[in-house]
């Protein structure tokens, strides 16, 4: 029996903006083979495909690019948990993810639009060496003046790995227009997900792009797990005053604008907390 194959839009409450995913909500049967045959006909950035669990609000969940496996997928993850909550009612769910455990909880308001809220893995920071910087803004096309000095370019992770790279200009971040191939060999090669380019407009609001060409996509529309990351980033640099809560801004650029809010906890080891809505797409 073919699996029922849902595509919901996440991180906007309306079908023209958003991060669009695949959603498998029962996989069950379904091996590696099945599941990335799926991803790459569905298409989009990612799909994710639920294996409900013994006890109710237990889920494995994995997530397949077009191209391949990846660990973790935060607008995957807003979305399935928004279409559960349609169809079983809202609540805590607990995803069991290659990444490790993520809770996710789920929310309808008074006009019926569910939200979703996902607590990340503990995010970690390193260094960048100097020669993958120097290649990965080779690909980008940008220069190291164009960078922010507030924003130093670090690794980030919160369930996958994403280079962090703020740029002075919002402009600059406007005009986005770099080296497929360049930047997917870099990537590949280091195991990184997507690039987390971003500008700070003030205190608590940021703009971002996410290029992802090792799962065969230019660019998502919006990266919940590249929030993640860049909300434990922040912490562990300093660069915000936890508790805070952080809105950032994606998919404008492609004309899917995208809205994702982004909690970041005081406790140091503290998974982060990133929400948002997410409405169904016709077939």
């Amino acid at each position: 029996m073919s699996p029922e194959i849902l595509r919901w839009s996440a991180f906007t409450t309306v079908p023209e903006g958003g991060n669009p995913a695949g959603v498998v909500l029962d996989a069950r049967g379904l091996d590696d083979v099945e599941m990335q045959r799926i991803a790459a006909d569905v298409g989009y950035s990612e799909t994710a495909f639920l294996q409900p669990g013994i006890e109710p609000g237990d889920v494995t969940v994995r997530y397949f690019s077009p191209l391949a496996e990846v660990p973790f997928c935060g607008h995957a993850t807003i979305a399935s948990a928004v279409a559960h909550a349609r169809r079983h009612g809202p609540g805590l769910l607990r995803y069991a993810t290659p990444a490790g455990p993520v809770q996710v909880q789920t929310e309808a308001g008074a006009d019926g639009t569910v939200t979703a809220t996902l607590v990340s893995v503990p995010p970690r920071t390193v260094e960048i060496a100097a020669d993958d910087l120097d290649e990965l803004l080779a690909a980008l096309r940008w220069s190291r003046p164009a960078l922010d000095p507030g924003l130093p370019p670090r690794v980030a992770f919160a369930g996958a790995w994403h280079p962090v790279v703020g740029v002075a200009s919002r402009a600059r971040l406007a005009t986005l227009d770099y080296d497929f191939d360049r930047l997917a060999a870099l990537m590949g090669a280091r195991g990184w997900t997507t690039v987390a380019l971003v500008h700070r407009s003030d205190d608590r609001t940021f703009h971002a792009r996410n290029p992802f060409p090792p799962g065969g996509v230019v660019e998502d529309p919006a990266t919940g797990a590249a929030a993640a990351a860049f909300g434990g980033y922040l912490r562990e640099l300093g660069l915000v005053t936890p508790p805070v809560t952080l809105t950032v801004h994606q998919g404008d650029d492609m004309r899917r604008p995208s809205l994702l809010t982004v909690d970041v906890p005081a406790g140091p080891e503290s998974g982060i907390a990133v929400s948002g809505a997410a409405v169904p797409l016709a077939d």
